[in-house]
């Protein structure tokens, strides 16, 4: 027999989250998640389990992953239960499981099932999980369940408001892979190696920083400005992630985070007030043991605490694996993306707590989701867009931010915003695309 939620701190805190409110706990308390019907009219609504996986002690069951088809409730794809809304006395009976549903998508459960699914590089691809497979990656339909749950209080008399709709905040965040062209000795012997150039890549070492074409900081930095100036710094923060360390081959250039060069753009960071995250390794998320010993690398070079992280590569693979960003000290992490499709990965465009799917434990550690990554628009292995393409989409995603009040996570590149092809991308127009996104977003 379900029980309720009365002592299961998950199915509580997804019912918060759901109703999403500041002051949801007296609502809260209006909910009740029970298949006992002798308990139903202690609530005002009753969510009937169709699912075990929120319970700590469900061992994994032939009713724990959705079946496509899938049906929907009111419009909003359902991932458990029936869609089936009904009266008994004075209580509302949802058959519809939203909080299972939920569940598997905020906790990553499904990566958890299927561990044997994963890419070369470890990751579970965006194309093979059920919210692309089903058509929805690109709506948060978490967030669209929180709506669903505030109508059917209000159909009880309880005055929810709706939040105002409108982008909450705007994260501008870039991922130092690669920061400079060629600006070392080594740079230098690589492109006499390829024959490409070695008079220029001469000239770019000996010459200023600014003339290196993957030194684009200083853009980007405006652009971001630009942004910030039309809505409010409140409203929109830079971040730029910075590698720590790394051992593989995923991780080169591991680049000297005491040169001059690196100073020069650790000085931008703080003159611009761009804030400073841990760029975890590739080899931190085959290893991660490894993120407390670069992020104290990180800090060290900065003389700044770290506490944001994203993971090289997108690569923090096993949803367990969070548990290490926790040890490490680390209270907010923006890795919760598709590598090789834009969309909501954990189906909420809002920061969530992270929730261990072994466990069904909530986490003090939150989750930014990742909604845009710039190559996922354009790689030919990922949605391979072209610019028109890419802005609509871009477009639509922000639509579904804004009404959901949420939150809008951007990741560009310094390397592919040159207006040339380079090693991580081959498109030419993320440059002109960030700066159209900025332009809309400036609107809001």
């Amino acid at each position: 027999m379900f029980v309720n939620n009365c002592g299961n701190t998950v199915v509580s805190y997804i019912i918060h989250f759901l109703i999403g409110e500041s002051n949801a706990e007296k609502w809260q308390r209006l909910i009740g998640y029970t298949a006992d019907q002798r308990e139903f009219h202690q609530y005002g609504i009753v969510i009937v389990p169709a699912s075990s996986i929120c319970f700590p002690t469900s061992a994994p069951a032939e009713n724990d992953m959705p079946a496509l088809p899938l049906t929907d409730i009111e419009g909003v794809p359902l991932l458990f239960g029936r869609p089936v809304v009904e009266w008994a006395g004075e209580t509302l009976v949802v058959y519809a499981d939203i909080i299972a549903s939920s569940f598997f998508l905020l906790s990553r459960y499904e990566e958890m099932r299927r561990r044997g699914v994963r890419d070369r590089y470890g990751r579970f691809p965006g194309k093979e999980s059920l919210p692309c497979k089903a058509g929805f990656i690109h709506r948060p339909v978490v967030d669209e369940y929180g709506r669903l749950l505030r109508g059917w209080l209000r159909r009880t008399g309880v005055d929810v408001p709706e939040p105002e709709p409108g982008i909450r905040k705007i994260w501008l965040t870039h991922d130092v892979d690669e920061p400079f062209f060629c600006r070392t000795f080594r740079n230098v012997l690589r492109e006499a190696v390829k024959g490409a150039g070695i008079g220029k890549a001469w000239r770019l070492f000996k010459g200023p920083l600014e003339a290196d074409p993957f030194y684009t900081f200083p853009w980007i930095v405006e652009q971001d400005n630009r942004l910030q100036k039309a809505v409010g710094r409140h409203r929109c923060e830079p971040l730029f992630f910075i590698k720590g360390g790394g051992r593989t081959k995923q991780d080169r250039p591991v680049y000297n985070l005491h040169s001059a060069d690196m100073q020069s753009l650790l000085a931008i960071s703080r003159t611009e007030q761009v804030g400073i995250g841990l760029h975890s390794s590739y080899s931190a998320g085959k290893n991660p043991v490894r993120i407390a010993a670069e992020k104290e690398r990180l800090q060290k070079a900065t003389g700044m605490k770290i506490h944001d992280n994203r993971h090289h590569y997108l690569s923090l693979c096993e949803p367990e694996d969070c548990s290490w960003l926790e040890r490490a000290g680390i209270t907010d992490d923006f890795t919760m993306g598709y590598a090789d499709v834009a969309g909501f990965r954990l189906g909420t465009c809002r920061p969530v707590r992270w929730i261990n799917p072994a466990t069904r434990s909530v986490s003090s550690l939150t989750l930014h989701p990742l909604t845009v990554m710039d190559v996922s628009l354009s790689d030919p292995r990922y949605m391979h867009l072209a610019y028109d393409e890419a802005l609509e989409y871009c477009l639509q995603l922000f639509d579904r931010v804004a009404r959901s009040a949420g939150e809008l996570v951007l990741l560009w590149h310094n390397n592919t915003v040159t207006g040339e092809r380079t090693f991580l991308t081959s498109a030419t127009w993320h440059r002109k695309l960030y700066e159209t996104l900025i332009q809309e977003l400036a609107k809001q």
